[in-house]
């Protein structure tokens, strides 16, 4: 053996020397954890070495290499050479002295460490990391140092973050959520982070109690447990027709009553029954199907959901299965109804909780769903109300709405006009529904501009206005219209050419809607007027001409908080726009009263409005002189200076202040009278040129 090899082995033998101490160390201390880790240490070592002799007694060799010129200098004497005992004591000390150099270190790094907590407690980070990295530099194999050092990172919290994760591979669920804990104490913006992660030591947790629950009664001999096993084992026969495997299905599924038997379904490796069977995997094929392979999809469609109600980690294995996540979807396009319904059910059951639509959104793919479920609108049973349902569950989803906008111009935007087109031949509940749905898609801008943008969208609803409404007061498809004018609200947010191109026909469709019974079609037409007309002057003068103003003042008189709000921002647009509308609201609006009225309304959109409409209106002859002896300075005053979120408010009052005082120099007189000037002088931006 040459000199670097004896010194690498020396060196070799000085580190099973520290080993060895480090576990004897361990073996006596009095902390248990310490105890179990070092005995868990010793018995791998001890096993490392029985497989190390067991390899060198199978495979030994003889490799002895005759040393013919040894040197004194590697030898402590002469005696050495035949005596080991001087050897062995050297080493004993060469331990000795590392030992308590080692102590010696163990102290220096706990002493750090107090200095570094010390600067923790303090604030001053930058110390405590110096003084806990000096530390390790004593003693590498000290946790807490690491432990305390990750606080002091910016980083730190992904070390919670995977030690939580570690925690929970080890089962340990409580510490795992003490960490999720850790970081949502220390970073409240990552709650969604945490949320997410807690409910995923819930859900193993839970399974883990599911599990050991279900292995007790199962040896316990519980007949419905037992079972479980014996029908699976049945399934399990290849070769078989498919009439016998849908029998022993729907016994299968009749045995799943509750938790136990869904539980064990997964612990007897239930969901292998498509992948291990060739005439199950067939029948779950969507393509035209014998009778018999008709009824076996049935029933796996009806076994999923009995083993998945409820249960979330039946829910997940079965929608990872690869098989079924690539056929699931697939089977919504089914030529057979029955076939459709159930797999509507079975996504439906998944709709149904936070956990179940998150595994639809992580392991499908949804970017078609908008439009095949829509397309249910088309059939007259159960299934029409189900796929609607299920839609309404997963909008709440932002990611939903995301996957949505893929396909939306292209694919359901005109299947979607198609239907508004067709109220007559399609179940109208779900119609509504479904411009329902469409209605609250519009809350992602994205969906919005892309509705509002589509002519053809545009036309259609209002074609369906059209086909419910009659020349009466009474809607033929009444839902139905309430829903549509709700849709054309919400994507009428955004402005368009669509718009502009065709407000005079919108807004002739809302004059006519004004004079029905039903209150919520009268607030969304006063709505939707608001919206429109800002877009065309064209069509607010048409509106004027038809009477306009003489309705909305009819309006707020009937009051009705959101439809007054409505109402006199449709006022607004008008006087701002049309002289005709100004003269209107002086000659039909005595002494402004009803004006006066909605300035003192509490909110402040409608008093707002109502100051704007009232200072267009003082450009009338006449109109300032009417509201002598009225308290139309005191109400504009108050206006003016309150403490309004919308600046425009105290705007438009100051401005109908200046107009008024221009118009008529006695409400100037009462306006000092009320020591009004200091109000109108902060005011005096807002009425310079009146």
């Amino acid at each position: 053996m040459s000199k670097r090899q004896e010194e690498q082995e020396l060196q070799k033998f000085l580190r099973d020397v520290d080993e060895i101490t480090n576990l004897i160390q361990g073996l006596n201390s009095t902390d248990l954890a310490v105890q179990e880790e070092a005995i868990a240490d010793t018995e791998k070592r001890l096993g490392s070495t029985k497989e190390k002799e067991e390899d060198e007694c199978t495979h030994r060799v003889d490799r002895t290499v005759i040393n013919t010129r040894p040197s004194v200098k590697d030898l402590p004497n002469q005696e050495g050479m035949t005596n080991p005992e001087p050897f062995m004591a050297a080493l004993e000390k060469d331990a000795k002295e590392r030992a308590k150099r080692r102590k010696q270190n163990e102290a220096l790094a706990n002493a750090l460490k107090e200095q570094g907590n010390d600067a923790f407690n303090r604030g001053d980070y930058s110390a405590a990391i110096q003084k806990y990295t000096e530390g390790l530099k004593k003693q590498k194999d000290m946790p807490v140092l690491y432990t305390n050092r990750a606080q002091c990172d910016e980083k730190y919290l992904k070390a919670f973050f995977h030690m939580g994760k570690a925690y929970l591979a080890l089962k340990h669920y409580g510490k795992s959520r003490e960490c999720y804990m850790k970081i949502l104490e220390n970073d409240p913006h990552k709650e969604k982070l945490c949320k997410d992660c807690m409910n995923e030591v819930d859900l193993e947790e839970k399974r883990q109690r599911e599990e050991e629950k279900a292995t007790e009664e199962f040896e316990s001999g519980r007949c419905k447990a037992v079972s479980v096993s014996q029908l699976l084992q049945k399934l399990s026969r290849p070769n078989e027709n498919a009439l016998f495997y849908a029998g022993g299905i729907q016994l299968l599924t009749g045995t799943v009553q509750d938790c136990t038997e869904q539980t064990l379904f997964r612990t007897n490796n239930g969901f292998s029954i498509i992948n291990d069977n060739e005439v199950i995997r067939r029948a779950f094929r969507p393509e035209m199907k014998s009778p018999a392979e008709e009824e076996l999809s049935l029933s796996l469609l009806l076994l999923w959901q009995a083993v998945c109600k409820g249960n979330e980690e039946n829910q997940r294995l079965l929608l990872t299965h690869p098989y079924v996540n690539s056929q699931l979807p697939a089977l919504l396009l089914s030529e057979v109804s029955e076939i459709q319904e159930q797999c509507l059910a079975l996504l439906s059951l998944y709709a149904q909780t936070e956990h179940g639509r998150s595994l639809l959104l992580r392991h499908l793919d949804l970017t078609k769903w908008l439009q095949t479920l829509m397309s249910f609108v088309s059939v007259f049973d159960s299934r029409a109300s189900r796929a609607m349902n299920l839609l309404t569950s997963l909008i709440v989803e932002e990611q939903f709405k995301i996957q949505c906008r893929i396909k939306l111009s292209t694919g359901v935007l005109p299947l979607f006009a198609q239907l508004l087109n067709s109220v007559k031949t399609v179940d109208q509940t779900a119609l509504a529904q479904c411009v329902s749905i469409m209605g609250d898609l519009c809350s992602d801008a994205v969906i919005r501009i892309q509705m509002a943008e589509s002519q053809d969208t545009w036309q259609a609803c209002l074609n369906l206005v059209d086909e419910c409404w009659s020349e009466g007061k009474v809607a033929r498809y009444p839902v139905c219209l309430q829903a549509v004018l709700g849709l054309m609200m919400n994507f009428s947010l955004e402005p368009s050419l669509a718009i502009q191109e065709l407000a005079e026909e919108i807004c002739r469709r809302c004059m006519r809607l004004l004079s029905s019974q039903d209150g919520i079609v009268v607030t969304r037409a006063v709505g939707l007027l608001s919206r429109i007309l800002p877009a065309s002057p064209v069509a607010v003068e048409e509106a004027v001409k038809q009477g306009l103003v003489k309705k909305m003042i009819r309006v707020l008189k009937a009051g009705g908080q959101i439809t007054s709000g409505y109402a006199m921002k449709t006022l607004a647009v008008c006087t701002k726009n049309s002289r005709q509308a100004q003269e209107e609201i002086a000659k039909l609006d005595k002494r402004c009263s009803l004006l006066l009225k909605l300035l003192c309304s509490q909110d402040e959109g409608v008093a707002g409005n109502a100051a704007f409409c009232l200072g267009k209106c003082l450009e009338v002859p006449g109109t300032a002189t009417d509201l002598l002896g009225t308290d139309v300075v005191r109400t504009l005053l108050k206006l003016a200076s309150r403490d309004a979120q919308k600046s425009s408010v105290q705007e438009n009052a100051a401005i109908a202040i200046g107009k008024l005082c221009a118009a008529d120099a006695r409400h100037t007189s009462r306006l000092r009278e009320l020591n009004g000037m200091a109000v109108l002088s902060s005011s005096v931006k807002y009425v310079q040129g009146f």
